[in-house]
């Protein structure tokens, strides 16, 4: 063991999280940085699953992304295609990668590429669809299908020309310690940092050799879509966390995520391991003409924000998201963020919040301390249809079984040679 005991470990694994510098550099198709989806090959959210396994709506992400990929002309098709293992499943942690809800990631899709230059790593992250309808939740209509050929064949060559300007890319840091000032939580409310980042874009789209009705189309996607900066903030997320649990040793969480059917940890000193234990259905509130019996088990790798120390960590930072998902008011967030910090062994000092008198939002989820306390993060989510196809039907809060974490700390005490 390089460190004497496991606090200087997971002290250590902290400074890295907070001298990370992740800037945000290209749009390119998603096969260009994953070669393994060359071939007939999806990514999914969370530790891996098998077909039959998946929720309905991660099947019907799947559905969507053969028909985009053109594997297959019509929906019959695309299920024979991935019942009969046709196509093969794989995390998108395995590779770099984040995806939110059920995360589908095929070789066309573009992706964000995010670098963390203090360690020169880098993520990736498809890019965000707006709400409703969209294949992230399961929907797969033609609608859908469409919309995402529109983000391959206009948005994100756009954006990866815009970003070509740009020396050394988007100063990441910058626009999230702005947009947290400004309110945002960045899981469930990231409407400050995506008019940030247009902010930063537009005056160059503007001038950029091309189309005008592209041109325009991309400026209102821009404008219209308030969840935009979620998917660069899972992105700028994971690159952090990859480069903290380069020190393979403690106990502080490194990544969190959902399939539908597990819930998976991994934590610094256990390296590429999955801990996992089954995934909680969440709570909160609904869009008109659907309820809790609507709604599927938790799924998405966006809780990449939670490990961090933003979304539901930093619930008050973004005090108006807690009527939106179904938790109460200013004073509920603040009793959240103040319970959130018994499971941390510090605060970021990058990222302060104005309605918490300027503390730094969490830093360092430890596995002992939640399995000590009892006490597990909370998640903000949205909610999907449990059918696939139909798409969003609310948003709330989630909370991973306790028991990855107790089979993560049994597996690290072991390893360090303790009889558990």
């Amino acid at each position: 063991m390089t460190y004497q005991t496991i606090d200087e470990a997971n002290k250590a694994v902290a400074a890295k999280i907070v001298a990370s510098s992740p800037f945000l550099l290209d749009v390119v198709p998603a096969k260009q940085v994953i070669p393994v989806l060359e071939g007939k090959v999806l990514l999914h959210a969370g530790p891996p699953i098998k077909w039959e396994n998946m929720p309905d709506p991660m099947k019907g992400s799947c559905i969507g992304a053969v028909l985009f990929e053109e594997w297959a002309a019509d929906e019959a098709s695309a299920r024979a295609l991935l019942e009969d293992g046709k196509v093969e499943f794989m995390p998108c942690h395995h590779f770099d990668a984040v995806g939110p809800m059920g995360g589908i990631t095929s070789g066309n899709m573009p992706v964000f590429i995010v670098e963390n230059k203090t360690d020169q790593n880098f993520a990736y992250c498809t890019m965000n669809e707006g709400i409703g309808a969209v294949l992230r939740f399961g929907a797969y209509s033609e609608e859908v299908v469409e919309r995402l050929r529109w983000m391959r064949d206009v948005l994100g060559p756009t954006l990866s020309q815009a970003l070509q300007t740009l020396e050394n890319g988007v100063n990441l840091n910058v626009l999230i310690a702005k947009a947290i000032a400004m309110g945002d939580e960045f899981h469930q409310r990231n409407i400050a940092a995506s008019l940030a980042f247009l902010k930063e874009m537009a005056p160059i789209i503007v001038g950029l050799d091309m189309d005008d009705n592209n041109r325009q189309a991309v400026i209102k996607f821009l404008a219209d879509t308030d969840q935009f900066f979620l998917n660069i903030m899972m992105a700028a997320a994971k690159a952090v966390m990859d480069g903290a649990r380069m020190i393979e040793e403690g106990t502080i969480v490194t990544a969190m995520c959902r399939n539908g059917e597990n819930f998976g940890i991994r934590i610094s000193g256990m390296g590429d391991e999955w801990f996992t234990g089954p995934v909680n259905t969440p709570q909160g509130l609904y869009f008109t003409g659907f309820t809790g019996e609507d709604a599927s088990p938790d799924m998405g790798d966006s809780a990449i924000t939670e490990t961090f120390g933003v979304g539901g960590m930093a619930m008050i930072a973004a005090p108006a998201v807690t009527r939106f998902i179904g938790t109460g008011g200013f004073h509920d967030a603040l009793s959240i963020s103040n319970e959130m910090l018994e499971i941390v062994i510090d605060q970021n000092p990058n990222f302060t919040v104005p309605t918490w008198d300027f503390q730094g939002i969490c830093l360092g989820i430890d596995a002992r301390k939640v399995v000590e306390t009892g006490i597990t993060p909370v998640i903000n989510t949205g909610i999907a249809n449990k059918k696939a196809g139909a798409g969003q039907i609310g948003a709330g809060t989630v909370h991973p079984p306790i028991e990855c974490f107790e089979k993560a700390i049994v597996a690290y005490a072991k390893k360090l040679g303790m009889t558990v």
